[in-house]
């Protein structure tokens, strides 16, 4: 008889959509707000923690399922990476601001980071 496996094991891309779906709630907690200048700070305030709650519904499931694919310094990593692709799209969706060539190139940084970071 073989021993039964986790349910979280082997689920990188589990893991990965997981943390998308948490940045984009994250994304929108913590710049959402400033489209609606005009609420009142606590209103904005209470409209982040709100958004911040389904963030944290998928991330520590993320972190939870990816720490058995991923070191924590690699989901740390893969976490910043996914961060500022979903910053770059919703800043472009949301409030117009197109991604420079330099923002692009420093992405490509990035990218090497999480190479060298995932590297053996």
């Amino acid at each position: 008889m073989q021993p039964k496996k986790n349910q979280y094991t082997a689920r990188p891309m589990k893991t990965i959509l997981l943390l998308i779906i948490s940045n984009i709630f994250m994304t929108l907690a913590w710049y959402l707000h400033l489209k609606f200048r005009h609420k009142p700070l606590p209103t904005a305030i209470m409209m982040s923690w709100g958004l911040a709650f389904f963030e944290y519904i998928f991330q520590v499931p993320a972190n939870r399922i990816g720490s058995y694919s991923f070191s924590v310094t690699q989901l740390k990593v893969l976490q910043e990476c996914i961060t500022l692709a979903v910053f770059t799209l919703l800043a472009w969706i949301i409030f117009k601001e197109s991604p420079s060539w330099n923002l692009l190139i420093a992405y490509l940084f990035i990218i090497g980071a999480v190479f060298f970071a995932f590297k053996g």
